[in-house]
């Protein structure tokens, strides 16, 4: 089989190409994205992978690859994926996402190659909910409340245009908070831990840690977990369907990071930094995961605690 996937260079790629190598045999993966991929992704086994850097944007160059590689599947994981990242520069993230998720799309329909997409989406397309509301399911309104969360609506809308006006093989997900060793610290989680490490590093047992809103309350699952779901939703999801790829447990980040703490062993005083703050950030999310548990046989098998230990150990070794 032959799998494209764009974004390649980010973490949940690489832990998407591992699990893969155990899942099949002789998989040919073509690897799209902007920068060189931080990961060794040459020793592999059962995998044959080439990497193309390459802007999504240049709609010419997606169709050559995607005409001379021929995919069986195409995980579209490339976006502008920091919510923060969207309220400082709105446009950009807005067209980026959309424009280079319009050129996967029209390379696929204008060759006419048979392939199915997977369109990953995210739980901020939720928004702003109600406690009546939880846990979020398939069904529940969307109310997008950041430019990031609104470009994401707009890519599964276009996925429903392309899978019902043109036929074009897609499934969509709602991707919870996923979190793991290899995760940048641009994100919530290994910020905090890559922080509590260096503490630790320094044999310091009590610091101070610069952080946000730590009362938001957030659905976290292992990326290893997460890319499960996404080759069974490859293998057997249904065409033009939504899925929760979500743990269905909710956690505040004050209490995450009483869990790092107390795997560092070390105590941490919270200072907010204004900067950090969302506007308009979404208090409580957590999802259903009852649909991809019931269609395809999927759950979450990789405790909190067990992805926190994973995620401080990789801080450690850097």
């Amino acid at each position: 089989m032959k799998y494209l996937i764009t974004g390649f260079s980010g973490f949940v790629s690489a832990h998407f190409v591992k699990y893969l190598s155990g899942a099949e045999k002789n998989v040919s993966i073509c690897g799209l994205d902007i920068v060189e991929p931080a990961f060794d992704f040459k020793n592999y086994k059962n995998v044959s992978l080439s990497f193309l850097k390459v802007d999504l944007l240049d709609k010419n160059k997606v169709k050559k690859i995607i005409l001379k590689f021929q995919p069986n599947f195409i995980l579209h994981l490339a976006s502008l994926s920091s919510v923060a990242f969207s309220w400082q520069n709105p446009i950009i993230s807005f067209n980026n996402n959309n424009n280079i998720f319009l050129n996967i799309l029209e390379a696929v329909r204008e060759t006419g190659i048979k392939c199915r997409i997977l369109s990953v989406g995210s739980s901020e397309e939720y928004g702003l909910v109600q406690d009546k509301d939880i846990p979020l399911t398939e069904s529940s309104p969307l109310n997008p409340t950041s430019p990031y969360a609104v470009a994401r609506v707009s890519q599964e809308l276009l996925s429903k245009i392309y899978f019902c006006g043109y036929g074009i093989d897609i499934i969509m997900t709602r991707s919870f908070n996923h979190v793991g060793p290899g995760q940048r610290e641009m994100f919530a989680v290994p910020s905090f831990a890559k922080q509590m490490v260096e503490m630790k590093k320094k044999n310091r047992h009590n610091g101070s840690l610069r952080v946000g809103n730590t009362e938001i309350v957030r659905d976290f699952l292992d990326v290893r977990d997460v890319v499960k779901a996404y080759y069974l939703l490859f293998q057997r999801g249904k065409a033009g369907k939504i899925y929760n790829v979500c743990g269905g447990r909710g956690i505040s980040l004050k209490e995450l990071i009483n869990l790092i703490a107390d795997y560092l062993k070390i105590k941490v005083a919270l200072k907010v930094d204004r900067s950090l703050v969302r506007p308009n950030d979404n208090p409580v999310v957590i999802g259903d995961n009852k649909k991809i548990k019931e269609e395809l046989g999927w759950w979450p098998t990789i405790p909190l605690e067990e992805s926190i230990a994973d995620i401080c150990d990789y801080w450690m070794k850097k």
